[in-house]
């Protein structure tokens, strides 16, 4: 009435079958392995500087005094660190934020609500960033600014994080997150420049 099965055909299929799918994910998570190991060694010694033949980067930023005169445009070298490096320069709040692009808690960073007159530096490595004519009160808890120093100071890279679409804005020297930039700000730019006070540094006019 019922066709007799195979038990024995069956089980070599089954076994043929196990085998393969173990060897297909032995080697998909093999090669997941080496990928993530390959990405963070390549992403530990390009911020190490580890390679001793490349050439070193090199950037036109504007030099300002602490007083705001702007100075000359010069050409210097990137600054490049290590992780430890960092971590022993920065406090924790600031490795976060600039190195890790993180965010500071709204009405709680050290100029939210600065209103003395000088300019703000990065906390990194000492470029000019944002002056204090150019701060406004954006209500959103964070240092805001209309504009940067200089053009030349600071880059602007897409951040497409949390699934939205921002313009996210770097210290051009060091590359240190600082905020990011919005299209609602006061005239004359109808920019908005949102930082964190932790990627910052005050120093204020004399």
């Amino acid at each position: 009435m019922f066709n007799a099965i195979d038990t024995s055909s069956s089980r070599r299929t089954s076994r043929r079958a196990f085998l393969l799918g173990a060897a297909t994910l032995g080697g998909g998570l093999y090669f997941l392995y080496m990928g993530i190991f390959s990405k963070k060694t390549e992403t530990e010694e390009a911020g190490a500087g580890h390679n001793p033949n490349a050439a070193p980067q090199e950037v036109d930023i504007v030099e300002f005094t602490d007083s705001g005169e702007r100075k000359d445009r010069v050409h210097v070298p990137k600054v490049v660190k290590g992780e430890s490096e960092w971590k022993e320069q920065l406090s924790p709040g600031a490795y976060n934020v600039t190195r890790e692009d993180g965010t500071e808690m709204a009405f709680t960073g050290q100029y939210w609500n600065n209103h003395e007159q000088g300019i703000y530096r990065c906390v990194c490595c000492g470029t000019a960033l944002f002056s204090s004519d150019t701060k406004f009160e954006s209500g959103t808890g964070w240092p805001s600014f209309y504009q940067p120093i200089a053009e030349e100071n600071v880059a602007s890279i897409t951040d497409s994080t949390f699934g939205m679409r921002r313009t996210a804005v770097e210290c051009k020297r060091c590359d240190a997150h600082l905020g990011h930039v919005f299209n609602d700000g006061p005239r004359p730019t109808g920019q908005r420049y949102c930082m964190n006070s932790a990627s910052l540094t005050f120093k204020k006019k004399a």
